[in-house]
C-alpha cells in the first residue's frame, strides 16, 4: 500500500485549518514545516481534484501553492526511520527505537521499529491517549485498541498491567509493524492483532477498556459498535480530532449512554474519556 505525500506552501496562520480540512478528505497524518504543511493519504483514497478545490477556496483569501508525489514503502520507512527521536510524555513514559539508549529514569520503557504507521508517538493524538491511561484503570483487563497504527498504546495497556490485548487496522504495514513492536516488548500470546475493523470483532468479545484515536468520521460512526464490546464501568478514550470537533463526539457518546469522565487538548487536538454504566 502506497501514499501519497502533499505539500502546501502556505502562510502559518491557515496551517491548522487546512489540516482539518484535509482531515475531512481523508488525510490521516501531517508535518508542519517551514514552508507550511506536509500530508498524507493512502494512494487510492487521494482524489486530485477534491485538493484542488479545495486549494482554490483557500487561494481567494491567502497564497497557496501545492505539489504532490506518490512515496513507495520503502522510502516512507527510511524517511521515519532517519528522522525519528524518542517521544517522551511526562516523566512516565519514552518512546524510542531500538538504536536508542534506554532511559533508567522513566517508569515505562517502549521500543517501537518506527515506520509510518500513525502512533509513533510524535501526532498529538497519541501523546494525549497515553497520557490519558497513566491514570486509567489497567490491571487484569481486557484492552482492545482500534486502528492501533504501531500498536503503541497496546504495549502501554500491558506495561500497565493489563492481560489480554487485541488491536486491529485496516493498514497491511501497521499490522506488521504491531506485530513486530508486540514481539520487542515481550507480549506473547495474550496478544492479537488482525487486518480489518470493528466489524470483524467477534459479538461475544468484552474489554474493560478500549483506546480509539482514529478520526472524527469513523469514531461518529463506529462509537456504538465499540459500546456493544465494553464491559459495564468499563472506559472509552476517544482521539484523533479537533477541539472544534469534540461537542459532536460527545453528543455521539452521550445518546450511547456513555458518561463523559474527562476531556484534554494539546495544539488544538482533543481527547475525551468516556465510562460505560455499571
Amino acid at each position: 500500500m502506497n501514499y501519497v505525500e502533499v505539500q502546501l506552501e502556505l502562510e502559518s496562520e491557515f496551517t491548522e485549518i487546512l489540516m482539518a480540512e484535509l482531515a475531512e478528505a481523508g488525510f490521516e497524518s501531517f508535518v508542519e514545516t517551514d514552508e507550511g504543511l506536509q500530508a498524507y493519504i493512502i494512494e487510492e483514497d487521494f482524489n486530485e481534484t477534491v485538493l484542488q478545490d479545495l486549494i482554490a477556496k483557500y487561494s481567494e483569501i491567502t497564497a497557496i501553492s501545492s505539489s504532490w508525489k506518490s512515496l513507495e514503502r520503502k522510502n516512507w520507512n527510511e524517511e521515519w526511520e532517519r528522522s525519528y527521536e524518542p517521544i517522551e510524555v511526562g516523566n512516565d513514559i519514552r518512546i524510542r527505537a531500538t538504536f536508542h539508549e534506554p532511559d533508567p529514569t522513566f517508569t515505562y520503557d517502549l521500543l517501537i521499529q518506527p515506520k509510518m504507521s500513525f502512533g509513533t508517538g510524535h501526532h498529538e493524538t497519541t501523546w494525549l491517549v497515553m497520557n490519558e491511561q497513566l491514570n486509567l484503570p489497567h490491571a487484569g483487563l481486557s484492552i482492545m485498541d482500534v486502528g492501533c497504527g504501531t500498536g503503541i498504546l497496546a504495549i502501554l495497556a500491558s506495561k500497565l498491567g493489563a492481560t489480554s490485548l487485541l488491536g486491529f487496522d485496516i493498514d497491511e504495514w501497521a499490522v506488521e509493524n504491531t506485530v513486530e513492536n508486540f514481539s520487542m516488548n515481550g507480549l506473547g500470546e495474550e496478544a492479537e492483532v488482525f487486518k480489518g475493523t470493528i466489524n470483524e470483532v467477534q459479538a461475544e468479545k468484552q474489554f474493560g477498556g478500549i483506546l480509539a484515536n482514529i478520526n472524527r468520521n469513523i469514531l461518529l460512526e463506529e462509537i456504538p459498535k465499540y459500546v456493544k464490546h465494553l464491559l459495564p464501568g468499563g472506559w472509552l478514550v476517544t482521539s484523533g480530532f479537533y477541539e472544534m470537533d469534540q461537542s459532536d463526539i460527545e453528543k455521539c457518546a452521550a445518546e450511547t449512554g456513555l458518561k463523559k469522565l474527562r476531556s484534554n487538548t494539546r495544539n488544538q487536538w482533543a481527547t475525551v474519556v468516556f465510562e460505560k454504566e455499571k
